[in-house]
């Protein structure tokens, strides 16, 4: 159990981690992401595009504010246009770090007719790229359908002229994106290096993290098994004494009653020291290999007779040559209390108890009865709490039992390495218990 609590705490506090981490990666490289592709299109967006090298463009790319020039917009020569268009002249009111952006773009432009030929192709603003390659680039950006976007290591813009022809931008972006391919995979290594070293810190300080609850677990406990020590003495005295009186004034209803709630309290003791024990680090089992499918078959054996006493059907399935390793004791017993659970409480029948291979390292026991009024989540996932019962008045009148005995299976099933649960199908509540084949305590 205190295995189990470490265990626990650990994988609550790496997957908190975890999910932080994360996510604060994500913000960062998202954010990078962001602000990198905006000063992009930024940048893009300040690349004047002409129609042609002889006049200036009357639609074009991306509104722009007017440009600033030392000329008038009447005096403006030819010269000064190609100037400005190449980016050697002022560039308009934007601030330091965009000017500088567009100064050290590497860019390239391009015009295709309606019929597929290259107009016009400027590479003056780009390094160590290829006539032929710049034009297969410009053919892809058209093909592509979009008006901008990304294309390989570009970032494009097109137009469609008053001709009828195609004008297109692209810009060098292999740097940028470069640097954002960096970041992530460095914050990438950095958040799996952070998840492991939080995983060792967490498993290093767990002992003392979950030391408050282990000694409370502890103390009660302790509490238990003294306590039930205890009581043995007295209901032993109780128990001697009423027989002795029932031997001097022969049959009593008083003495018998006396005497059957004597043995149901030496039952509950019994059955909380058990608990107690087999939620201890180290209980006292003897592993051994089991066939679990003879083993539930004579399990189940009295509760099918139970069964058809009161008129019901209870049906086994056990699949052959099934072996597992476990304690024998404890797997029995867990088997018939859920099977005696299953037909105390059926309301009609077939009762299933099966188990079966599940994969190749665990194996699965069902068991299955009917229940006139169907559970509820909150009720199903409750049914294993210690001395829960479902008919909230909990009178045992109708029902024998102290609403542990699911407690002390699922003790033995988190002991052996496996889980328990509850969950109504239709009308059948059913117990599924997953086991591993090799258990290890």
């Amino acid at each position: 159990m205190i295995k189990q609590l470490q265990r626990r705490f650990i994988r609550i506090a790496v997957v908190a981690l975890t999910v932080a981490m994360v996510l604060v990666v994500g913000i960062v490289n998202v954010a990078n992401w962001i602000s990198v592709r905006g000063e992009l299109y930024n940048t893009l967006s300040l690349l004047v595009l002409p129609e042609s090298v002889d006049e200036e463009p009357e639609d074009p790319v991306t509104p722009l504010p007017t440009p600033v020039t030392t000329a008038s917009p009447e005096r403006e020569t030819k010269n000064d246009r190609q100037e400005r268009w190449r980016g050697n002249g002022p560039f308009p009111d934007r601030n330091r770090h965009f000017r500088n952006m567009v100064s050290e773009a590497n860019w390239f432009t391009g015009v295709i007719t309606e019929e597929g030929e290259v107009k016009f192709l400027l590479l003056d603003q780009i390094k160590n790229l290829d006539e032929e390659t710049a034009k297969s680039l410009l053919f892809q950006a058209i093909a592509d359908g979009r008006t901008d976007g990304f294309l390989q290591d570009y970032l494009f813009r097109t137009r469609t002229r008053k001709d009828g022809s195609t004008q297109v931008v692209m810009l060098n972006c292999e740097t940028r994106l470069a640097t954002v391919r960096t970041l992530v995979l460095i914050s990438a290594v950095a958040c799996a290096g952070g998840i492991l070293l939080a995983l060792v810190l967490v498993m290093l300080a767990s002992r003392k993290a979950v030391e408050p609850t282990i000694r409370n677990m502890e103390q009660q406990k302790q509490f238990i098994t003294n306590a039930s020590h205890e009581l043995k003495t007295p209901l032993t005295v109780i128990s001697t004494n009423m027989e002795l009186l029932e031997m001097e004034t022969g049959d009593n209803p008083w003495i018998k009653s006396t005497q059957k709630q004597t043995a149901a309290m030496r039952r509950l003791v019994d059955e909380l020291v058990y608990l107690s024990r087999m939620e201890e680090e180290n209980p006292p089992l003897t592993v051994e290999e089991l066939d679990v499918g003879k083993l539930l078959e004579e399990t189940a054996e009295p509760f099918v007779s139970m069964a058809e006493f009161s008129g019901r059907e209870m049906v086994v399935e056990a699949e052959e040559g099934l072996r597992i390793t476990g304690d024998r004791a404890s797997l029995q017993r867990l088997m018939s209390t859920l099977c005696d659970n299953a037909v105390k409480y059926a309301s009609d029948s077939p009762i299933r108890a099966e188990i079966r291979a599940e994969g190749k390292n665990q194996v699965v026991l069902r068991v299955s009865n009917p229940v006139a009024e169907p559970l509820t989540k909150q009720q199903c996932d409750q049914l294993f709490n210690r001395f829960y019962r479902v008919d909230e008045s909990r009178n045992k009148d109708k029902k024998s039992g102290f609403g542990i005995g699911l407690a002390i299976a699922a003790a033995i099933a988190e002991k052996h390495g496996g889980r328990i649960s509850a969950a109504m199908e239709g009308n059948l509540l059913v117990f599924t218990c997953v086991l591993p084949r090799e258990a290890k305590f």
